[in-house]
């Protein structure tokens, strides 16, 4: 049966997408004691990889939905991490934010806003977090946002 998060996400039109296998030396998440670290999720959505310069190639609306895309592959990794049920999420803790930008950039908290407004219309107040959000010269894949997460869990 499922959970109130995935009816809930049901309710949205939202689908969590399976998640995808690292492409270097790391794992997907580290849980220690009740909280769980997420690593890093590019900006691939259904359509492929967004990819570009945010303030660039790409408008901040592009950007805030890669984070968005990044925001739902977090949620992937988490779910694995909660054996499949989104129920223990107890709270949306932090999350941080790489934009792919030029120089002069200075946007990376508006875009990184496609993010952090999937975690409160996900969980709630529980999806509240802290979080930080800057630009930087290049990502994997050339890749337009990645985000990372940390989650408390029961």
């Amino acid at each position: 049966m499922a959970g109130k998060i995935d009816a809930h996400l049901s309710e949205l039109g939202i689908t969590v997408p399976e998640p995808r296998t690292p492409s270097a030396n790391y794992i997907p998440f580290v849980q220690t004691g009740n909280l769980v670290f997420v690593s890093g999720q590019v900006s691939q959505a259904d359509d492929g990889l967004i990819a570009g310069k945010v303030g660039g190639d790409l408008t901040v609306e592009d950007g805030q939905r890669a984070a968005r895309a990044c925001g739902l592959n977090l949620l992937g990794q988490l779910k694995v991490a909660c054996g499949g049920d989104l129920d223990r999420v107890k709270r949306v803790v932090k999350l941080g934010g790489f934009v792919n930008a030029p120089p002069d950039f200075i946007q990376p908290p508006v875009v990184m806003n496609g993010a952090s407004d999937l975690m409160v219309e996900v969980f709630g107040e529980a999806g509240r977090h802290a979080r930080f959000a800057v630009a930087t010269a290049s990502l994997p894949q050339g890749a337009a946002v990645e985000v990372d997460g940390v989650f408390e869990i029961e």
